[in-house]
């Protein structure tokens, strides 16, 4: 049995040209959506993951900073230091005053 649509009459091609173009308005909506669902968990994970590594970044820093103070804190001088006398201008040692 073939289908004859020349027996169509206009109003039928109309709505079945609005319901093809419905179609392909929710077939790319629908990509769309799908694509910006992707992107969004894509991008989630990648934040997560900068995340992490920059805060096992600052981690470290701040482990080996500490570490440092730590060891500088414990390391003897072996000379005594003897205090320096400086000339000064009364109360602020080594300024020198040009303007009064």
């Amino acid at each position: 049995m073939d289908f004859d649509f020349t027996a169509l009459e206009t109003g039928t091609y109309v709505v079945i040209g609005t319901l093809v173009f419905a179609a392909l308005l929710v077939a790319f909506i629908a990509a769309a959506a799908m694509a910006t669902i992707i992107l969004i968990g894509t991008m989630g994970m990648v934040w997560y993951a900068v995340k992490g590594i920059l805060g096992g970044l600052v981690h470290g820093i701040n482990f080996a900073w500490d570490r440092l103070v730590h060891h500088a804190g414990q390391v003897e001088i072996p000379a005594e230091f003897q205090p320096q006398i400086s000339s000064g201008t009364g109360s602020y040692p080594r300024v020198a005053l040009r303007d009064s």
